[in-house]
């Protein structure tokens, strides 16, 4: 089988914001000062993560989100959310109030780190920065017997992140593969490795991302670093490579989100890429492929979590674990594309007898293949005492 995966067309209302791909300026100031110094304070002890819960006489909850992260109708509803209401009888505020993780981490520090009410139950959070909260004592463990869901059909290979052992304080919403998209046409041949971006002829026409947290798994797996226990000397073993291409005028440069617009309009030939972005751009162009890398690439979730003091903890966990339900994972895998985090939706979508959601189905980058699989590794966390260093010699390379 070739490492190229061909997609599923995706619909028209696709996504435009990328969880992983958008960094925050002040904002991420704002997380190494807390995070990244270990200030005492902004640690929460076990005893003070709770709150009276008001599950039982007061059904709702709020729940924020990334923006189209969701499924929805021609009428502005979302099917799922709804049908959770109508089931439970728990009205859900849901507001897309997340677009970056730096931001929102420092939209939100100030209430967690003082033990006042978050004004939520209910948000996600991407895989390195939930990390953060988790180190943080910012999240409450989720009661294991309301989400027997969860139990029963969680993606094994996202049961253990290093961050969240068990997942206690994190469940994935959605999942998503870091690795290599190029244009076959423009370049006339295919790409197997991470080192192929570094072959002559790409000279100037290749991007990585600007973000350390999603740059440097793939760049150390293609040394063959264990991301899931990399070590200092991996790290800068990985970013002295890129300092050396930079020098040389190899990489054309460094982006978020807008790596897309350079392979689109053919200004890079190969970058860095999300395999949830593969899927719309293949849709846009079928040159355009996406490949997991021979020696690996990175597989990362966005995970669901109750922030410390929310009021309606046990609302929110019924609100996850019906997330885990085969038939409803599959309707939230058809409207959103990533990888689902319940492998049994890839049944139900396959049965489903409409076409394209059985094509779906077979779409390695929403339901990987055992082959893929092998070839996807978790990433652990940046700790707080490695991230001021690494961040200072990556700002320099990049110019970020």
């Amino acid at each position: 089988m070739s490492s190229s995966t061909t997609l599923t067309r995706r619909p028209t209302d696709s996504r435009t914001l990328r969880r992983r791909s958008l960094l925050g300026g002040a904002a991420l100031l704002g997380a190494g000062t807390l995070a990244g110094c270990g200030i005492p304070s902004a640690y929460v002890a076990e005893d003070r993560r709770s709150a009276p819960d008001r599950s039982e006489r007061d059904k709702r909850l709020n729940f924020s989100n990334w923006t189209q992260y969701i499924d929805t109708d021609d009428q502005g509803g979302r099917p799922t959310l709804d049908a959770f209401t109508e089931k439970t009888g728990i009205a859900v505020t849901y507001t897309e109030d997340i677009n970056d993780n730096d931001e929102f981490f420092g939209k939100i520090s100030p209430v967690l780190t003082q033990g006042a009410d978050p004004g939520r139950d209910l948000m996600v959070i991407s895989d390195w920065m939930a990390g953060r909260y988790v180190s943080l004592g910012w999240v409450q463990a989720m009661d294991r017997d309301n989400l027997p869901n969860v139990t029963a059909n969680l993606d094994p290979q996202l049961a253990n992140p290093v961050f969240d052992p068990g997942r206690r304080r994190s469940v994935p919403w959605q999942s998503g593969i870091t690795g290599i998209a190029y244009n076959r046409k423009a370049l006339g041949r295919e790409l197997q490795s991470t080192a192929d971006l570094w072959a002559p002829d790409l000279k100037g026409r290749i991007t990585l991302f600007a973000g350390l947290d999603e740059a440097l798994g793939l760049l150390m797996l293609s040394q063959g670093a264990d991301i899931a226990r990399f070590s200092d000397d991996d790290a800068h073993r990985a970013m002295d490579l890129v300092q050396k291409m930079v020098d040389t005028g190899h990489v054309r440069r460094f982006t978020g989100n807008d790596y897309t617009g350079d392979l689109a309009s053919g200004a890079a030939v190969a970058c860095q890429a999300y395999s949830g972005d593969a899927v719309q751009l293949t849709a846009e162009n079928p040159d355009i492929a996406f490949v997991v890398p021979e020696e690996g690439g990175e597989l990362w979730a966005e995970s669901l979590m109750i922030p410390n003091r929310a009021v309606h903890k046990r609302n929110a966990e019924l609100l996850v674990d019906y997330y885990y339900q085969p038939e409803v994972a599959a309707e939230l895998a058809a409207a959103v594309q990533y990888i689902c985090p319940v492998p049994a939706a890839r049944e139900v979508l396959a049965d489903s007898g409409d076409k394209d959601k059985a094509e779906l189905a077979e779409n390695p980058l929403v339901f990987p293949t055992a082959e893929m699989r092998a070839r996807l590794h978790g990433m652990r966390d940046v700790t707080s005492a490695e991230r001021p260093e690494l961040h200072k010699v990556w700002g320099r390379i990049t110019g970020v």
